[in-house]
């Protein structure tokens, strides 16, 4: 499955048993030898919710929160069930799903902007944070499940994500690394590229867009929604008042097969 080509490999392990570890994650998303993915997914049963969601990147590290990944387990489990809204469980809490005129609304659930929610290795301001990188200074920090770093410019296209990305990332301020973004915003659009932790560049990052509207909303740069225009395709954003954040975009299913694993 793919959320605007942020792509996923979807293993539903509610009815057999299945044993994630990082070297079989790594080569389940191995795009030369494996199927090849951006995130593995895996399906399992909850008590809490329809569904148990797992989510470990290409690099075999285990994450909480996916927001393009939320999207396309959301329609599978709400062309299962049949329900208006499907409920998903993740590492990072309880996250919800309905149908949206833009394909799949999920709730990612309360943005966290504590310098220790981030988390940071020491304290810091994070709506304008001390931080500088060259030309990059006084970025945005969020937690959507995941840590995020939103550095603001005036042109997302001129800085080379891939070679600020993967520096920012194993920086010593962020001890569980960090996602990162190059944003830039011009009516209401936010133009975001994205180094993703443990998968490096992808086409879109659900919960980076989702921090982007949240950082730029505390810098005053707009008004808690936008439109967030990744490489892959826009998302719609938006902070609601209850710190929740709700996002809506499309969710492919490309193929399903069976293989021995």
């Amino acid at each position: 499955m793919h959320g605007l080509g942020n792509d996923f490999a979807v293993v539903d392990a509610r009815t057999f048993d299945f044993t994630a570890k990082a070297e079989r994650a790594s080569q389940i998303a191995d795009r030369r030898r494996g199927i090849g993915c951006d995130q593995l997914i895996i399906l399992r049963t909850s008590t809490r919710a329809d569904v148990f969601m797992e989510i470990w990147n290409a690099d075999g590290s285990r994450v909480g929160a996916c927001g393009n990944a939320t999207r396309c387990v959301g329609m599978l489990m709400l062309n299962e069930t049949g329900k208006t809204t499907a409920s998903i469980e993740t590492d990072a809490g309880l996250l919800s799903a309905t149908l949206s005129p833009l394909g799949i609304s999920v709730n990612m659930g309360p943005a966290r902007t504590g310098w220790r929610d981030i988390p940071l290795a020491h304290e810091m301001a994070t709506d304008n944070g001390t931080f500088t990188l060259g030309a990059l200074s006084s970025p945005g920090f969020v937690n959507m499940g995941n840590p995020h770093v939103i550095f603001f410019v005036d042109d997302a296209e001129t800085t080379l994500i891939e070679e600020v990305g993967p520096y920012v990332e194993t920086h010593g301020l962020f001890p569980q690394r960090a996602n990162v973004s190059i944003a830039s915003i011009a009516d209401n659009i936010i133009r975001l590229r994205v180094w993703e932790r443990g998968a490096g560049i992808t086409q879109a990052c659900g919960s980076a867009a989702c921090a982007s509207v949240v950082a730029a909303t505390r810098k005053g740069l707009l008004d808690r929604r936008a439109t967030v225009r990744l490489d892959g395709g826009d998302l719609a954003v938006e902070w609601l008042a209850d710190g929740t954040v709700e996002m809506a975009g499309p969710a492919t299913l490309v193929y399903k097969g069976e293989c021995d694993l």
